[in-house]
């Protein structure tokens, strides 16, 4: 997992591991959408941000990326239980802040970072786990190349008590075109 955690850069795209340095950022980062967060499995809103941020730190098995822009945090994003025995991991975890989404690619940017980062590891599959009602996430990850592999129904309780059902998506090291379509 350690080869996983190192800072990736993609012209004004960097992705630095997580430190207590950022905390403050992301928190701010965070706040400047408070309706995307009713379809995430977490909150890091308000209130919510501080618990989120201590069960991040309590779950070993993640990668915790924050997401800079042009020198400016906004977002993060992170690698989910890499599985070094069968060559997958998971990414996921994603948050982008509203000015830095669409057409400024800072989210295709991060993914093929640690797409690339991750294959060049000796990882030969990539997973990506979307809530059904984030259509903007499934298109992202689409774009990526990655394939709808199923929908895991009512598989998950999210912080606002709803019962989500979870879009999987899988993208092999043989298909990686690099992002670009």
């Amino acid at each position: 997992m350690s080869a996983l955690e190192t800072v990736l850069v993609d012209g004004d795209v960097h992705l630095e591991p997580l430190a207590a340095h950022h905390i403050e950022l992301l928190r701010a980062a965070c706040a400047r959408d408070p309706d995307i967060w009713e379809i995430y499995p977490v909150s890091m809103l308000g209130e919510h941000f501080d618990r989120a941020m201590e069960d991040f730190h309590a779950t070993t098995n993640w990668v915790r990326f924050a997401v800079l822009h042009r020198g400016v945090l906004v977002g993060m994003s992170c690698y989910i239980a890499p599985d070094e025995s069968n060559h997958v991991v998971e990414i996921g975890g994603t948050y982008i802040e509203p000015a830095a989404r669409g057409s400024a690619g800072v989210n295709s940017a991060i993914k093929r970072l640690m797409i690339d980062h991750a294959f060049a590891c000796g990882f030969t599959r990539i997973e990506f786990r979307v809530d059904s009602r984030n259509l903007r996430s499934q298109a992202a990850v689409r774009k990526l190349g990655a394939m709808h592999e199923g929908t895991l129904r009512r598989n998950r309780i999210t912080w606002t008590g709803y019962v989500r059902d979870t879009c999987m998506f899988g993208l092999l090291k043989t298909e990686w075109s690099g992002g670009r379509g």
